[in-house]
C-alpha cells in the first residue's frame, strides 16, 4: 500500500474532515494523489469543512431516441454534453466528476433530479453542470441522497438552500445521521421519485438507496456498486456497515434490467450493466 493511499485510509476510518483540496494540500502530491482518491471508498461521517474540490462534467442522453455514445479510454463518453431532456421518450443523465466522488443530475420532462451532493463545496461544481445543460437552480425539483457518508451528502445543505424549491430525500436508516435545511422525506424500496424506482441496497449503510430509471434503463447506485481501474465491484469492504447485506444487494441489483449503471465511486459502465453486474452477484 502507498503512503497517499494508507494516509487516505487513516483519516477516513477516524473521520477526519476531508475534502480533495484539502488532501492535495496536506500530501502535496497533485495529479498522483487524484489518482489515489479515484478508487478509494467512500468515508463515513459528515463532514463541515469548507474546501472546494473541482469537477469534470459529462453528459449523456439515453432512450429510444439517444444516439451511441463514443466511449473514450477511461469509460467516459467522450461526446459533448446532452441538451436536457424536453419531455420526450429519453432521458438525460449528466456526471459531475468531483475528483472522487460522482454526483449524478437525471433530467425528465426538463426538471433535474440531482443525486448525491459530494463532499462539502461541491454546489459549485454542480451549478456548473446545471448550466450546461441549460438549467439552473430553480429547474431542481428532486434531490435524493443515496446515503448518508459526507462525500455524497457533504453539499446537501448549500444544494438544497441553492434550490429552494427542491424537495429532499433519503433511506429511512440514514435520515438521522443527515443534517439538512429542512426535512428529508424517508425513501423505502419501491417508492419512487417523479417515475424514479427507489431500489433499496443496504451493506455499505443500512439506509443505502439507489435509484433506477426503468424507462431508459439507468441505475445509479451510490456505493452499492463502484468500478476500480475499470473492474466492477461492490461495496468497498472498508466502508461497509453490513457485508452479507452488501453481498445480497449486489445480487439483488443483478436480478434487474438496465443497460447503464453510474457508480459514486469510478467510471459508469455504459452497456450492458446488468449482465455484468448479475455476474458480479454471482461469483
Amino acid at each position: 500500500m502507498s503512503l497517499d493511499t494508507e494516509w487516505f485510509n487513516v483519516a477516513m476510518t477516524a473521520g477526519i474532515q476531508l475534502t480533495r483540496r484539502a488532501f492535495l494540500a496536506d500530501l502535496g502530491r497533485g495529479s498522483a494523489a487524484i489518482a489515489v482518491l479515484s478508487v478509494v471508498g467512500c468515508g463515513q461521517a459528515l463532514s463541515s469543512a469548507t474546501n472546494r474540490p473541482s469537477s469534470g462534467v459529462t453528459s449523456s442522453s439515453t432512450g429510444p431516441s439517444a444516439s451511441p455514445r463514443a466511449v473514450a479510454p477511461s469509460g467516459v463518453p467522450s461526446a459533448p454534453p446532452a441538451s436536457a431532456d424536453s419531455g420526450g421518450g429519453g432521458s438525460d443523465w449528466t456526471r459531475v466528476s468531483l475528483g472522487f466522488v460522482s454526483a449524478y443530475i437525471l433530467v425528465r420532462g426538463g426538471e433535474a433530479v440531482i443525486v448525491d451532493t459530494g463532499v462539502v463545496g461541491s454546489d459549485g461544481e454542480i451549478a456548473a453542470a446545471l448550466r450546461s445543460i441549460g438549467l439552473g437552480w430553480a429547474d431542481v425539483g428532486h434531490v435524493v441522497l443515496t446515503h448518508k457518508h459526507s462525500d455524497h451528502a457533504g453539499s446537501i445543505v448549500a444544494v438544497l438552500t441553492a434550490a429552494a424549491g427542491a424537495k429532499g430525500y433519503a433511506g429511512t436508516a440514514d435520515l438521522p445521521a443527515i443534517i439538512a435545511p429542512r426535512s428529508l422525506t424517508a425513501l423505502a424500496d419501491g417508492d419512487t421519485v417523479v417515475g424514479l424506482r427507489i431500489v433499496a441496497t443496504p451493506g455499505h449503510t443500512i439506509g443505502h438507496i439507489s435509484v433506477l430509471d426503468e424507462k431508459n434503463g439507468i441505475l445509479v447506485a451510490g456505493d452499492a456498486l463502484g468500478t476500480v481501474g475499470g473492474t466492477l465491484a461492490g461495496s468497498n469492504p472498508q466502508f461497509t456497515e453490513d457485508a452479507a447485506a452488501a453481498k445480497a444487494t449486489v445480487v439483488k441489483l443483478g436480478d434487474l434490467q438496465f443497460e447503464t449503471l453510474l457508480v459514486g465511486h469510478g467510471d459508469p459502465v455504459l452497456t450492458g450493466a446488468s449482465a455484468q453486474v448479475k455476474a458480479l452477484g454471482q461469483s
